[in-house]
């Protein structure tokens, strides 16, 4: 399985296919106060990048993969920002 809880996050592991975006969720409903680890995700699809938008959960740690460290995790990155700015 790609997507597990590893010591206290929500690991994404290798390339995450469309299947693993149910188990994202659900882990992520049951889980809201966990950080997402993404070091070892490779390669992520569309409708868990989505997951990932829509829920806005903190980053433990990036991944190296380009399109995750050039486009998703800034997207990540911003919404967490405003929302710790809406907070204050």
């Amino acid at each position: 399985m790609t997507v597990r809880l590893v010591d206290g996050a929500i690991g994404l592991e290798g390339a995450c296919h469309l299947e693993d975006a149910v188990a994202l969720l659900d882990l992520m409903t049951a889980h809201p106060e966990l950080p997402i680890d993404l070091h070892k995700c490779t390669r992520v699809h569309m409708a868990v990048a989505q997951i990932l938008l829509a829920g806005r959960p903190t980053v433990q740690r990036k991944s190296k993969d380009p399109f995750l460290k050039d486009w998703l995790l800034p997207l990540l990155e911003a919404r967490s920002d405003q929302d710790n700015a809406i907070r204050a």
